[in-house]
């Protein structure tokens, strides 16, 4: 399993390395596909645009008009001092969106998350518990450890996001029995879920969660980067879901489309320490109000965006079990917010391959389908590939990317049948 995960990992590092086009671009950039004619030539190439759907992340938008307009407008202030009016409603805004009695602004959802780890855990050694395939484990770098101090306990995900209650309970019982165990002082949630695709974790869990934490005296986080995805899909409040919880970062640069930004809400004396700890991570900021400005925009506008997103990327899913392609399949019922997890079967294409093949423009394609389109996706493990929908990406560019992989799919089946493939990507010396 762990050699499954890092495998997963190095395969999109290298991706994102050599990642495609921004939207609304014009290539002419090879693929690589060797002597295939539906692969061979780029947008330029064929005298035509190309049109970009970019479907690696939620993090790739572009700030709306209305986020420009209120960033050049902001009234700022030094924010270091508390002085930056515009900082100061987000904060306001933010808590009261999320049921906290105070909200702090930070540069990024992995400072938010380090704060959080550093304000519950002021002992060194201590222990903190989360899932093996959480954001926070594997992604900030582990930051938990090296700066913090904090030894990490990774249970085993389950599918949907969630790790089992019994075995959390076990390990916070085997190490409060030893005096050779860390002591456990913290449980981070992720929700939604990304390794997971996007799993909301369901209130009755997260209320459990809370039970066994108050029961060890142990305090809960929720990496809520993407908790307002979780808010629209569950149609509740947010202060519903973090009422289960002692603190919770909440991202503006995702799903909410913002350039910049997130925040971390708990009690007034968490959010005071957190300040502190803000200052030595180097997150304080001076006239910041220009990036509040943004993502307030961003969370007045979530629910409208958001549903959108979820819509958008239910529609993909069906339409990828409409195809009927042996090459790729989804499960309907994992898609609960804006994320597509789309498994990839048989040996070809791999998962890189096809993300490869889709980004890829050719004249067959123009010929066959009227469109020049090129659709960034994400191959997420060895057997997986992951589409992500945010403010960017329309009904219309959701539909053209159903086609573009109509048309590959039918092209490796077509390869396939005629024993060509799988081949060696150079065959034609490109």
């Amino acid at each position: 399993m762990l050699a499954v995960r890092g495998a997963g990992a190095a395969l999109r590092r290298a991706w994102l390395r050599g990642a495609g086009p921004r939207r609304g671009s014009t290539t002419n950039g090879g693929t690589g596909a060797g002597g295939d004619a539906w692969l061979a030539r780029g947008g330029a190439a064929l005298g035509c645009p190309q049109h970009v759907v970019d479907l690696r992340s939620d993090t790739v938008t572009q700030p709306s008009e209305a986020m420009r307009r209120a960033m050049a407008q902001a009234a700022v202030g030094d924010d270091d001092y508390g002085e930056d009016p515009t900082v100061n409603e987000l904060q306001h805004l933010a808590a009261r969106f999320l049921g906290m009695e105070e909200a702090l602004f930070v540069p990024t959802a992995t400072m938010a998350n380090l704060i959080a780890v550093m304000c519950h855990c002021q002992r060194r050694g201590a222990q903190l518990l989360l899932g093996a395939g959480a954001h926070l484990h594997v992604y900030e770098h582990g930051g938990a450890a090296q700066v913090a101090g904090v030894h990490s306990q990774a249970l085993p995900d389950l599918p949907d996001g969630t790790f089992d209650l019994e075995q959390l309970e076990l390990a916070v019982r085997e190490a409060h029995g030893s005096r050779y165990h860390p002591r456990p002082e913290l449980i981070c949630l992720e929700n939604t879920h990304s390794s997971a695709g996007g799993r909301v974790l369901p209130l009755a869990y997260l209320q459990q969660v809370h039970r066994l934490a108050e029961r060890y005296g142990l305090r809960v986080h929720m990496d809520g980067a993407r908790l307002m995805n979780a808010a629209v899909a569950q149609a509740v409040e947010p202060a519903q879901i973090t009422q289960h919880c002692d603190s919770v970062s909440l991202c503006f640069s995702k799903g909410l489309g913002a350039p910049a930004g997130a925040v971390l809400a708990g009690r007034r004396a968490f959010v005071a320490e957190a300040w502190r700890v803000r200052k030595l991570l180097g997150g304080g900021m001076r006239q910041a109000g220009v990036l509040a400005a943004a993502a307030r925009v961003g969370l007045e506008q979530a629910e409208a965006t958001l549903r959108r997103d979820h819509s958008n990327a239910r529609r993909f899913a069906r339409g990828i079990q409409e195809l009927k392609s042996p090459l790729c399949s989804v499960s309907l019922p994992a898609v609960e917010t804006n994320m597509v997890m789309v498994a990839v079967t048989g040996g070809w294409p791999s998962p890189a391959e096809l993300c490869t093949y889709m980004r890829a423009v050719s004249e067959e394609e123009v010929a066959e389908t009227g469109h020049a389109v090129s659709v960034l996706l994400f191959p997420w493990s060895a057997h997986t590939l992951r589409a992500v929908w945010h403010r960017d990406v329309s009904a219309h560019d959701t539909e053209l990317a159903l086609n573009k992989l109509g048309f590959v799919a039918r092209k490796c089946q077509e390869r396939l049948a005629l024993g060509l493939g799988p081949g060696p990507p150079s065959a034609a010396g490109h």
